[in-house]
C-alpha cells in the first residue's frame, strides 16, 4: 500500500492506494460526479441503504456531508474515502471506516457503497483490501467489523473473498430501505491466516 500526496483537512488520511483504485477523502469538488454517480444509481442503491433525504443530492447536503466527515476525521472516529480509478479521473463509489473505538476494543465498522455501472468489476475488493490494510497498519485497530442484509449476495461474497469471517445475525439490526432490517456480522481482526487472500 503506497500512500500518495497530503489531504486536507487536518488528520485526514493521505490517499490510499490499491492495484486498480485510489480512496482519499471527499472534496467539494467532487460534487457533481458524486451526484451524478448517486442520482444515476439510485434505484441500484437504495434497498441497501438508509431512505434517502429530500435533500440527498443537492449541493448544500453535500456540504452537510463533508462537514460531517471533517469532524468525524477531527475527532478520531471515522475515515470516509471516496472510491476513484487508478489514474484518478473517475469516482465509482465510497467506502467508511467508521464507529471507530479505542481503549481495549481497538475496533471499527466498514461500509461501502459502489456506483451501478461499476459493480460486479472487482474495484471494490481491491478497496476493500486497501481498506482493511490502512485500517490494521495505519490506524492500528485489531478487529474490522462490517453488516450486510441476508439478501445482498454480492456484498456477501465481497466481504467472504477479502477475509472477512461471518460471525452471527443480528435481528432488526440497522434501518434500511425505510424498515428496520436483520442483517449478517461479519467480522476480520489481526492475525487472521486468510487476511491476505
Amino acid at each position: 500500500m503506497a500512500f500518495l500526496r497530503p489531504l486536507s483537512p487536518q488528520g485526514a488520511p493521505p490517499p490510499i492506494r490499491g492495484d486498480r483504485v485510489v480512496l482519499r477523502f471527499p472534496t467539494l469538488a467532487d460534487y457533481p460526479q458524486w451526484a451524478e454517480l448517486r442520482a444515476a444509481s439510485r434505484r441500484f442503491l437504495e434497498p441497501w441503504e438508509p431512505v434517502w433525504t429530500s435533500d440527498e443530492l443537492t449541493r448544500l447536503g453535500y456540504r452537510r456531508r463533508l462537514k460531517r466527515y471533517q469532524r468525524e476525521i477531527r475527532e478520531g472516529s471515522g475515515y470516509p474515502f471516496f472510491l476513484f480509478s487508478a489514474d484518478e479521473t473517475q469516482l465509482l463509489g465510497g467506502l467508511t471506516v467508521s464507529h471507530i473505538q479505542r481503549g481495549v476494543t481497538q475496533s471499527a465498522a466498514v461500509g461501502y457503497w459502489i456506483g451501478e455501472r461499476h459493480a460486479r468489476r472487482g474495484f471494490m475488493t481491491d478497496a476493500l483490501r486497501a481498506t482493511i490494510a490502512f485500517a490494521f497498519q495505519t490506524l492500528r485497530l485489531h478487529r474490522l467489523e462490517a453488516a450486510c442484509l441476508p439478501s445482498n449476495a454480492a456484498s456477501i461474497r465481497l466481504l467472504e473473498k477479502t477475509g472477512f469471517s461471518r460471525e452471527g445475525y443480528a435481528r432488526s439490526y440497522l434501518c434500511i430501505d425505510g424498515r428496520w432490517q436483520d442483517h449478517l456480522l461479519f467480522a476480520i481482526v489481526t492475525g487472521d491466516e486468510r487476511m491476505n487472500r
